[in-house]
């Protein structure tokens, strides 16, 4: 589903006078056109199926040495991430820390990235984001097990209630094997070895 661009510049007019503002004063009045493209682009995954960027796998047994399985596990680090928390439409950015343990199948890694960045790009909560990346990955690839670690700031804590611009908050979604207490803390240790 596309952004309605022409419904959010009215109703971003509508928002600048309920706050007491003037839309047509120099300075506001390209303000709703702005406001529009910002939320085309984070909330251009609303609607949008992760999965289409998992579809195309790569054989491991089919390659140089056949027959062979990988036996450890896939660590993305670092993967940069911005959401809009849909309690009060304010952002949370962080990373997102991706790993999985492949089977005869794995997927380029770009791939791992457009399914954080399509699941980020709508009205999110972290805990349900981390958990949605987790699932999508293990319904589309023949992983063993994932883990999705992420650390995000978040404006609703950074801007307003208790105003903390240092806390962060991290959440962990783990699946199948890495869902074991110590494969987990196996995985965690190498994300941390990158910090």
């Amino acid at each position: 589903m596309a952004v309605d661009k022409e419904r959010l510049e009215h109703l971003t007019r509508e928002l600048l006078e309920a706050i007491g503002e003037d839309p047509d004063r120099p300075g506001l009045t390209q303000t709703p056109s702005r406001v529009a493209e910002l939320y085309a682009e984070l909330f251009a995954g609303v609607g949008e199926d992760p999965a289409v960027h998992l579809s195309r796998t790569i054989s491991v047994a089919g390659g140089p040495a056949p027959d062979t399985l990988p036996s450890g596990a896939v660590v993305m680090r670092g993967i940069r991430f911005r959401s809009v928390c849909e309690h009060h439409l304010l952002p949370f950015a962080g990373v997102a820390h991706l790993a999985y343990l492949p089977g005869e199948q794995v997927v380029g890694l770009g791939s791992l990235v457009k399914v954080v960045e399509t699941l980020a790009a709508r009205p999110q909560v972290q805990e349900r984001l981390g958990e949605q990346i987790a699932d999508a990955v293990t319904a589309n690839l023949d992983a063993r097990g994932v883990l999705v670690v992420m650390d995000a700031v978040h404006g609703c804590v950074t801007l307003r209630g208790g105003r903390q611009p240092d806390a962060s908050t991290v959440t962990v979604a783990a699946r199948g094997e890495l869902a074991e207490p110590a494969a987990r803390a196996e995985i965690i240790a190498l994300i941390g070895a990158a910090a």
